[in-house]
């Protein structure tokens, strides 16, 4: 678990424990991408601020159950997909309003009863434990690539796996023979086999063949396995990431076009404004003086 996990898991406890500057920080960490999510696939702010209200509401009335071994910011978003979707059907639509640009591959997913609030805190042991070793393999096989900096193969994993895409699909977007998709798609599942089995045989059933691909796919997206930090979003941001990371933080945010990573660069974006505002002003507040001795 990293720092911010571990400064997750300790806002939690202390909201348990009715803190009011403990809520207060959590809203400030989490309003804004929360926010940034809900605009882009509403019909205005009003509904958008409203959703956010109704997720921190739900947050809390499930709180007691919250495993903290799990992403807050990730049961932040499930929360506020599935409000997103009530919206939707007290309106009787069937479909999100798609971002401009994005790939739609979050919002063709209707969000079942596991991922509500409720859902989550209560899934079986044993389903939590086929998710847990299943993300394990995957991370150590996107480790494993990310270590070798082979990138190239990592997006056509993230592609198949995680977005859902055909091989042909995956070609196109990457310019590269559909056969070299196959192979490396076919590497990758020995790799992920041969991990699991490592682990013994009762692992190998997390890619039972029925299910594997839905399955992975979920896991994936439930444990961000290849969201990327606000650190290395925030250096994307100001131009000081070097390559590759570049090129794969571009890639995962414009061509996967994860919701959470996207929500989260909206949300630095509107804090460098602010924060762009506040210095123009206190520079201009500090110099005006001097603008009066010259006139």
């Amino acid at each position: 678990m990293d720092t911010g996990d571990n400064a997750d898991q300790f806002l939690v406890e202390q909201i348990r424990e009715g803190s009011e500057s403990a809520w207060r920080t959590l809203i400030d960490r989490y309003t804004g991408r929360l926010l940034a999510f809900a605009r882009t696939r509403t019909s205005g702010l009003s509904d958008a601020e409203d959703l956010v209200q109704e997720t921190f509401v739900g947050f809390l009335q499930s709180a007691g159950g919250f495993d903290t071994s799990r992403s807050l910011e990730t049961y932040l978003f499930t929360i506020l997909r599935y409000k997103l979707y009530d919206l939707l059907r007290q309106r009787k639509l069937t479909v999100i309003r798609e971002p401009a640009g994005a790939e739609d591959w979050w919002d063709r997913i209707v969000p079942g009863d596991e991922e509500t609030p409720s859902g989550i805190a209560v899934q079986a042991e044993v389903r939590g434990q086929q998710e847990k070793l299943l993300g394990e393999v995957l991370l150590r096989l996107i480790h494993e690539l990310r270590d070798r900096e082979a990138f190239s193969d990592l997006q056509v994993i993230e592609l198949v796996f995680f977005a859902g895409k055909r091989n042909l699909d995956v070609g196109e977007l990457l310019e590269i023979d559909q056969k070299a998709v196959a192979g490396i798609k076919f590497r990758a599942i020995q790799k992920l086999q041969k991990f699991l089995e490592e682990r013994g045989p009762e692992a190998t059933a997390c890619l039972d063949e029925a299910q594997a691909d839905v399955t992975v796919a979920r896991v994936w997206r439930e444990q961000r396995l290849t969201c990327l930090k606000r650190s290395t979003l925030g250096s994307f941001l100001l131009g000081v990431l070097d390559e590759p990371w570049r090129s794969y933080t571009q890639f995962h945010l414009d061509v996967v076009g994860c919701p959470m990573c996207v929500a989260n660069l909206a949300d630095l974006e509107a804090e460098e404004e602010e924060r762009s505002a506040e210095y123009n002003e206190a520079m201009f507040q500090s110099s005006v003086g001097f603008l009066k001795r010259t006139t």
